[in-house]
Order: C-alpha cells, then sequence, then structure tokens
C-alpha cells in the first residue's frame, strides 16, 4: 500500500469550442485581445442578396448568332392531327383523354407550337389512325399484325 498514488490529481477539463463558437464575434475578438493570430477571410458572395448574378458566359452569349430554340412540329403533322381528329368525330378534349394527356397538349400539337414528343404522336397516331412519324407521313395505318 506504500505505492498508492495519493499525491496525483487528476483533472477534468472543459471540451474544446466548437467551430461555431470560434467563428462568433466575440470569440475573434477575445483571441485578438490576448495576442493569437487571427485569419479572416470573406466567403465569395457573402453578406450579399444577389441569387441572379451575370456569370462570365455573358459576353460568349452576346457573340453568340444563332437563334436557338426547340423544335416545334411541322405545320403539315399539325394539320394532319386536326383533320385526323374531325374525321373520328373527336374534340381536342376527348382525344386529349384518350391519350391521357392535358387538352392543352392537343391544342399546341394541333396548333404547330407543341415540341414533338415520339410517344404523344405514337398515341395520336393510333386514335386517329394516321401515321404522323417516319417516311409516309399521312397514310392510313394498318391494324396491328397486317403490313
Amino acid at each position: 500500500m506504500s505505492e498508492s498514488d495519493w499525491d496525483t490529481v487528476t483533472v477534468l477539463r472543459k471540451k474544446a469550442p466548437k467551430a461555431a463558437t470560434l467563428k462568433t464575434e466575440s470569440a475573434i475578438n477575445k483571441a485578438r485581445r490576448q495576442g493569437i493570430p487571427v485569419e479572416t477571410t470573406q466567403k465569395f458572395n457573402a453578406g450579399t442578396n444577389k441569387q441572379h448574378v451575370a456569370t462570365k458566359n455573358t459576353a460568349k452569349l452576346d457573340r453568340e448568332t444563332d437563334e436557338l430554340r426547340h423544335k416545334t412540329l411541322a405545320p403539315s403533322v399539325a394539320k394532319l392531327i386536326m383533320q385526323g381528329r374531325q374525321a373520328k368525330g373527336l374534340s381536342q378534349k376527348d382525344l386529349a383523354t384518350q391519350i391521357c394527356e392535358k387538352p392543352q397538349i392537343v391544342n399546341d400539337y394541333e396548333a404547330g407550337r407543341g415540341i414533338p414528343n415520339n410517344l404523344i404522336l405514337g398515341k395520336i397516331e393510333r386514335i386517329i389512325g394516321i401515321k404522323l412519324r417516319g417516311k409516309d407521313i399521312g397514310t392510313p395505318m394498318l391494324p396491328p399484325g397486317k403490313k
């Protein structure tokens, strides 16, 4: 028992401060008063409320001469959709419900404003019975299995 360390003292310390508390203004000022070197850097666009800032590519876009826009449906295809729908005695809304799309999409396709989508064109082809894609546009579609 003579070897027991009664003279050794264990000191429990507080946990090291978290990064968030080290970044506060008071913690920075305290470090400056103590003479500890403090490095502060401002983040890019920090403290500004600019959400839509012009990027470096603006000049490149200004020099661009091509008119970039989506390809729209050909007027001949739009006319075929309208004629086929009317031949079947369907309204735009009826055609839209049969192809499980909104009436606005059928309206856009018939006006030639729609962006061509093969899935939608395929559905319209099946309902009106006229080919709208490929080489033989405008020819009546044959029932499945007969060619």
